[in-house]
């Protein structure tokens, strides 16, 4: 286990969060939305943001390299799984606080649940979020977006630990949020909780207005197959999907890993795909677009693990 790397003490993390909620070589094709990935040598579970905060800087003191886990949306695996340790966000830490006009989420929660708890709420400005797969967490990292709305539209705040193990508070002018990106990633920082201040609305619009997003999205995008979600980031001055049709490449395929026929903009597990597999189209996509159109297409989904 862990070869290569600092030994992994697995009673080191039972102790910090018990036993129960540490699993050695985890497939990782349980907790992508991908539904592949190799095993990670250690899950672990905090149910606690004292107890995630504990696994990090433990991984931190031992050298063991780590990677914190939301929903597993924009995420692939290698088939070789990942040396280290898994920090799993949502098994624990996913409340939703509402106060008035604010929010406050742990990272594990699925930020489509803290869009629909703004709804219940008669709070509008998250309507947007109501289809995004991914964590808070992860949406803070990555300032997820869509439908003309993104998470720096309504963020106040986040609590986060730094390099050195401390936890401060960041209003969100100073997270430096932009397409796809923010402090937390390009930092290495970790989200421990975010605030989302929000504006009272019409209960029945936002519900409509949520239910027609919904709508659009289900008929336009893969949702009935696995993905992890727009593979591409947005090229300046075009659309990954346009691109990506004009190449002639929808329905691409190498092994269970295709490009969506539905919306090109997306690579889906049409069964028994492997990373390989998703690896492999997206740089047959990449190259394609390169050579015939003369633009680069960034992958928006972050690869880890042994490939």
């Amino acid at each position: 286990m862990n070869s290569g790397q600092n030994p992994i003490d697995k009673r080191l993390f039972e102790q910090l969060v018990g036993a129960e909620h540490v699993r050695a070589n985890e497939p990782m094709s349980a907790h992508t939305t991908f539904e592949v990935g190799g095993p990670a040598d250690l899950y672990v579970e905090p149910q606690t943001m004292a107890q995630l905060i504990h696994v990090i800087r433990a991984c931190r003191e031992d050298d063991v390299p780590y990677f914190v886990l939301g929903l597993g949306s924009d995420l692939l695996v290698g088939d070789g799984g990942f040396r280290g340790v898994m920090v799993a966000c949502p098994a624990g830490l996913d409340d939703i606080e509402v106060s008035g006009t604010r929010i406050t989420c742990q990272p594990g929660a699925a930020i489509a649940d803290v869009s629909r708890a703004a709804e219940e709420h008669g709070l509008t400005g998250l309507e947007f979020a109501c289809g995004i797969p991914g964590s808070v967490g992860g949406a803070v990292f990555m300032n997820a977006g869509a439908y003309d709305g993104c998470i720096a539209d309504v963020l106040a705040s986040a609590t986060l630990l730094g390099q050195e193990g401390d936890v401060f508070d960041l209003p969100v002018e100073d997270l430096d949020l932009g397409y796809r990106t923010s402090r937390v990633r390009t930092q290495g920082l970790v989200v421990l909780s975010a605030t989302f201040t929000l504006a009272p609305g019409d209960k029945w619009d936002i519900c409509a207005k949520m239910a027609d997003l919904t709508e659009r999205r289900q008929a336009k995008q893969p949702l009935e197959l696995p993905s992890a979600g727009s593979t591409f980031k947005r090229p300046e001055g075009h659309f990954a999907g346009k691109l990506i049709t004009d190449a002639g490449l929808k329905g691409y395929r190498s092994g269970g890993a295709a490009v969506s026929t539905k919306h090109a903009g997306f690579v889906v597990n049409l069964g028994g795909a492997t990373a390989a597999d998703v690896r492999a189209v997206i740089a047959h996509v990449q190259d394609e677009v390169q050579r015939q159109f003369g633009v680069h297409l960034e992958p928006e989904v972050r690869f880890i693990g042994e490939f």
